[in-house]
């Protein structure tokens, strides 16, 4: 039956002349890419650190302001965007389950429409990738530096080879790699996934004292006392003030002597995996700076406060710095396209698995339906049918990306398709108010670590509800007058009439997507 599906397919390609047309794609795609790291985004950090080739996206295409991720967790976001539906119809629900590679993805309908697919860098799907005629891809998390891989053959006992190296560097070499190597008679689809800049926010060595003459604003949440909302956001392990680790994120050798204020049971696996030379510059970097804080600490010359600030420094910065290597990198990739005359006919996305919190509201991290845990960055270059600048307000989600890969490409659907194609917004025969009144969103992972609760529910243009099945409580926020999300509406008086029509909203998404979330 494929064979015949690829014989039909290519057989209407040519009579009607498609061959030529069918673009390439290339999905660039990092891990807890927050929209106010992105500079063409705006928001606070645009001028400290700037992300000057990612911006290249939204100069020659679209940035999308509204684009959301169904569950803000690293696997489950993935896998919706491989199947293009929600967690708990692909199965792939929390970061400990294992991915079913036999159902339907849009990589394997590519590949049966005559696409040559490959996938470089972090996969965090816990089985072996399916839909792609190359992989080489990080075990779990990976590693910053000197990672290991996973490869199709050539590496030991259990299938992993050692590169010597940085990872965001090393994904973006093996993916150029792969397009010297490729068959060049076909369309391509590459998926080329960094892991930065997941935590510990390990930056490249030329990257270690970037910043160090910067002094990075603090949100204006840092300090959240989390009233006026539920319990839960006190419960919550995620804080800069409380749950950061001696060794794994502020980077300070041995054990913390002040584990009130800086517990040290979590290691910073990246040091030993480093060569001398990389040991050395990495001392060289942070020793003298831990130092002027603990000796501070030690003369209880430093207030609780003024440690807070100390952290989210640290933290910002390693942040930022990891974020540099892949802006870095997105222009390595962009400029082999137009150096090798690909860029006219290729698809590029820039996007991210889900939002993170740079210190708004006292956290980092992701998991809560809040719009900076939910969104995600979403830029696209296509050359002659993207209008360059445009800017897109219409309510998407990672659940959209397979139906447009597969429209786009000419590729089979596939029964149980929850997303929508992206393509009529791309060639502006849709209105964004049009595309989607609300996304739905459900998170299931607790308990679980960072203790945030399981909860579900929606967001419109303006206002936003969800549940939290665990303390039988609901949440409402009005996004316009209240864009912090630091007041919940839900017992005010004046939005009863809103909190009824969101409620059957909700019922009606939940029941739509058949989702039981409990």
């Amino acid at each position: 039956m494929k064979m015949l599906y690829r014989l039909s397919l290519a057989l209407t390609m040519v009579t009607s002349g498609l061959c030529a047309e069918r673009p390439n794609i290339v999905f660039i795609f990092s891990d807890d890419h927050a929209l106010q790291a992105i500079s063409s985004y705006g928001g606070r950090l645009k001028d400290v650190a700037p992300t000057p080739n990612i911006d290249r996206l939204a100069k020659q295409g679209a940035i999308f302001d509204n684009s959301f991720c169904a569950n803000s967790i690293c696997g489950p976001s993935r896998a919706c965007i491989l199947t293009g539906k929600h967690s708990h119809r692909n199965g792939f629900m929390r970061n400990g389950d294992k991915f079913d590679g036999s159902q339907n993805t849009f990589p394997k309908q590519l590949q049966d429409a005559g696409y040559q697919t490959a996938i470089i860098g972090k996969w965090h799907l816990h089985t072996k990738p399916t839909g792609f005629d190359f992989w080489q891809v990080l075990p779990g998390q990976g590693s910053y530096y000197n990672p290991d891989f996973r490869v199709m053959e050539g590496g030991d006992n259990k299938g992993l080879k050692r590169f010597p190296g940085y990872a965001t560097d090393l994904i973006t070499d093996h993916s150029i790699e792969w397009l010297e190597k490729r068959d060049k008679t076909k369309p391509f689809l590459l998926m080329c996934q960094h892991k930065a800049p997941h935590r510990n926010w390990a930056p490249a060595p030329r990257h270690l004292t970037l910043f160090d003459d910067v002094e990075i604003p603090e949100p204006a949440t840092l300090r959240d006392d989390y009233s006026g909302r539920s319990e839960w956001l006190k419960k919550n392990e995620m804080s800069i003030d409380k749950h950061f680790h001696w060794q794994h994120d502020l980077k300070i050798h041995g054990t913390s002597p002040f584990p009130g204020k800086m517990p040290g049971t979590w290691t910073n696996g990246e040091y030993p995996r480093m060569s001398d030379r990389q040991k050395r510059d990495w001392d060289k970097a942070y020793s003298p700076k831990n130092y002027r804080l603990l000796a501070k600490v030690a003369d209880n010359k430093v207030s609780d406060d003024e440690i807070l600030s100390w952290k989210y420094q640290r933290y910002i910065k390693d942040y930022l710095r990891v974020i540099r290597a892949v802006d870095e990198n997105v222009g390595r990739l962009l400029d082999y396209l137009d150096k090798e005359g690909l860029a006219e006919n290729t698809i590029v996305i820039y996007s991210s698995d889900q939002g993170f919190y740079l210190g708004e509201h006292g956290w980092y991290d992701k998991r809560w339906m809040f719009d900076l845990s939910m969104k995600m960055p979403f830029l696209i270059r296509w050359p002659g049918v993207i209008k360059p600048g445009s800017k897109n307000a219409a309510l998407i989600q990672n659940i959209d990306y397979a139906p447009t890969f597969l429209e786009v490409s000419g590729a089979k659907d596939y029964d149980g398709i929850q997303g929508q194609s992206l393509v009529s917004l791309l060639k502006g025969e849709v209105k964004p108010e049009e595309f989607r009144q609300s996304v739905y969103y459900a998170y299931y992972e607790n308990p679980g670590i960072h203790n945030v609760p399981r909860h579900d529910g929606i967001r419109t243009d303006r206002y936003k509800l969800f549940y939290i099945p665990q303390s039988d409580e609901w949440q409402l926020f009005d996004l316009q007058k209240d864009p912090d999300e630091m007041r919940s509406e839900h017992n005010n008086p004046e939005y009863a009439e809103v909190l009824k029509v969101m409620k059957k909203r909700y019922q009606q998404q939940k029941s739509r997507y058949g989702s039981q979330h409990k």
